[in-house]
């Protein structure tokens, strides 16, 4: 892969990470009840924003970048990051309801830059690297999980 191409993969997957944070601090800020459910959606995808910036400028000039935590495909990012983007300006002028934020972030974690880094997390290390990069990450569970478990528990007005 050329450097530029990587670099721009890298740049659209931290995108990716930091509008899926913005958006679960707008349902924090907007869903009181359920405010501390997202906050920690939110934590959580800036810490994997910071975990792949953190390869970038740790392991590319070494040529150890642990590829397989990004999506293979930079127009699938940039579509992602247009349209997660867009939610985010939605939201913060029309709050959703609980049950709204819980289906726009399920769909959202199936997006092609989450679902690789949640694969590349749940996946067996295969080096070093890896395994430094999953212990890093290793409390931050499956999102779609968790928020659908979420879901679920949600009375049937919410």
């Amino acid at each position: 892969m050329k450097n530029n191409q990587l670099d721009e993969l890298i740049s659209e997957s931290i995108a990716l990470e930091q509008h899926a944070a913005s958006l679960y601090k707008i349902f924090s800020e907007s869903l009181p009840d359920d405010h501390d459910f997202w906050w920690q959606l939110h934590l959580e995808e800036k810490s994997h924003a910071n975990l792949i910036r953190s390869a970038r400028d740790s392991f590319v000039k070494r040529g150890k970048f642990p590829f397989d935590i990004l999506a293979n495909s930079i127009e699938e990012l940039k579509q992602a990051n247009t349209k997660t983007s867009g939610l985010v300006g939605h939201f913060k002028a029309n709050p959703p309801t609980r049950r709204e934020a819980c289906e726009v972030a399920i769909e959202l974690e199936y997006e092609a830059g989450e679902t690789h880094f949640t694969q590349f997390m749940e996946r067996d290390a295969t080096t070093p690297v890896e395994t430094v990069f999953q212990q890093l990450n290793r409390d931050d569970k499956d999102h779609k999980k968790r928020i659908r478990k979420h879901l679920e528990s949600l009375p049937a007005e919410a």
